[in-house]
């Protein structure tokens, strides 16, 4: 059963990225645990898929582990079960006999989302992690799904957002965020708010005034709006390295 089960979620994730152009997909807000419980079923198919499909018990370990998931949560049987239960209803999950009469479950991800390969890997990272800097979402994705650089990134997140799945946050440039679209609307209306906030709190957008130089060849060229969003997005993914190293460490 499992190597029948790990067969298929290979064989859709390995489905080709270049798609027609993609059609807005309309998908209902899930509850912060389904999102997590969507997240740890997805994720672990493709890391693990040995283990999968993966049982209740399974579940609760991989949606309360500290690595790769934001916010930390502790998760019991009943939640977990709850969870469960929504997705199936929802058609985004379902339960199967597994080996020894313990039901296991499996996700239906790539259909109900409409993704696939780099496309999924990206939308389940973000449920597990929520909002993020495209930096982190390519380095953080890539350990499901191999994204050459920020360039394919970019363009992965673009069909996302066409398909109705993913939001930019905030301004674009330096920083700029996105997270999914399967808030519930209290949920969404606290994280701009929240984003608002913290985006009025920073200084203006004016150029910076440069000091008249002492010596000749002593003004020194700022870097351009480019470039600083370049270097963000490098310390980005040089952050998300490290924490993936600290999980190596953890395990």
């Amino acid at each position: 059963m499992n190597n029948e089960s790990s067969q298929h979620d290979a064989d859709s994730a390995s489905s080709s990225d270049s798609n027609p152009a993609p059609t807005p997909k309309t998908v209902p807000p899930l509850h912060p645990h389904q999102r997590r419980v969507l997240g740890v079923l997805v994720e672990k198919a493709k890391t693990t898929p040995d283990s999968y499909p993966l049982t209740l018990n399974a579940i609760i370990t991989g949606s309360n582990q500290k690595s790769n998931r934001d916010p930390q949560m502790n998760l019991d049987e009943d939640d977990v079960q709850i969870a469960m239960d929504g997705l199936r209803g929802l058609g985004a999950a379902t339960e199967i006999q597994g080996s020894g009469r313990v039901n296991k479950f499996r996700h239906n991800a790539y259909d109900w989302l409409d993704v696939k390969g780099k496309h999924a890997a990206v939308m389940i990272e973000l449920l597990l992690r929520g909002p993020q800097t495209l930096g982190e979402i390519r380095t953080r994705a890539s350990r499901m799904e191999k994204i050459a650089d920020l360039d394919v990134a970019g363009e992965v997140v673009n069909d996302l957002i066409e398909q109705g799945l993913v939001l930019a946050l905030g301004r674009p440039g330096r920083g700029q965020q996105f997270t999914h679209n399967l808030y519930q609307p209290d949920e969404l209306h606290w994280l701009k708010t929240k984003l608002n906030a913290a985006e009025a709190k920073q200084p203006g957008d004016s150029a910076p005034q440069l000091s008249t130089p002492s010596t000749p060849g002593a003004a020194k060229k700022l870097p351009s709006a480019k470039e600083d969003e370049f270097w963000q997005n490098q310390i980005d993914e040089l952050k998300a390295r490290v924490e993936r190293l600290e999980k190596l460490l953890e395990d």
